[in-house]
C-alpha cells in the first residue's frame, strides 16, 4: 500500500517538475508553427499530432502537455536502469521530451548514467544544444537547466 503511493507521489513530483521546465522552455503557442528544423509544433512544444494550421485551447494544450510528459515519465523508467532522484528524473523527462526516446536511448549520456557515471551523464546534456546543425541559445539554456536539476545531490 505504502509503496504504491510512493510510486505515485514519484510520479507526481517528477510530473510537476519537468511541466516546469518544459512550459518555461517551450512556452504556449495555440497556433501550430514550424521549429527550428521545420516540424509543426503546438502548444508546449507538441509535434506527434501538430498540423500546420491548427489551432488549440489552452486546456487542449494541457491535455496535450500531460499526455506527452507520461510518455516521456514511461520512456525514461524504461531505459534507466539505476536509481533516479525526483530532480535527476525531471531532468531527463524534459530532455526526452524535446528530443525523444530514441535519442536518450543512444546517447553516451544514458550510458554513463546507467553505468554508475551520474556527474559524467549529467556533463553530457551540455552536448545536446544544437537542432539542424545550428546552436541554439534556447537549447544553451535548458540544457544547463537540465543538467542543474540532473546535478542536484552530487
Amino acid at each position: 500500500m505504502i509503496s504504491k503511493r510512493l510510486v505515485a507521489a514519484s510520479f507526481t513530483a517528477t510530473l510537476c517538475v519537468a511541466s516546469a521546465v518544459v512550459t518555461h522552455f517551450e512556452g504556449l503557442r495555440s497556433k501550430t508553427y514550424l521549429d527550428p528544423v521545420g516540424i509543426p509544433t503546438i502548444c508546449y512544444g507538441h509535434t506527434a499530432t501538430a498540423v500546420v494550421g491548427q489551432v488549440r485551447s489552452t486546456g487542449e494544450c494541457q491535455a496535450l502537455l500531460d499526455a506527452d510528459l507520461t510518455v516521456a515519465i514511461n520512456a525514461v523508467d524504461t531505459l534507466v536502469k539505476v536509481p533516479l532522484t525526483v530532480e535527476r528524473r525531471a531532468a531527463l523527462v524534459s530532455f526526452v521530451y524535446n528530443v525523444g526516446q530514441g535519442k536518450l536511448a543512444g546517447s553516451t549520456l544514458l550510458r554513463k548514467l546507467n553505468d554508475g557515471d551520474v556527474a559524467g551523464a549529467c556533463e553530457e546534456f551540455d552536448r545536446w544544444v544544437y537542432a539542424g546543425g545550428v546552436k541554439l541559445n534556447g537549447l544553451v539554456a535548458r540544457r544547463a537547466e537540465e543538467r542543474s536539476l540532473c546535478e542536484v545531490g552530487l
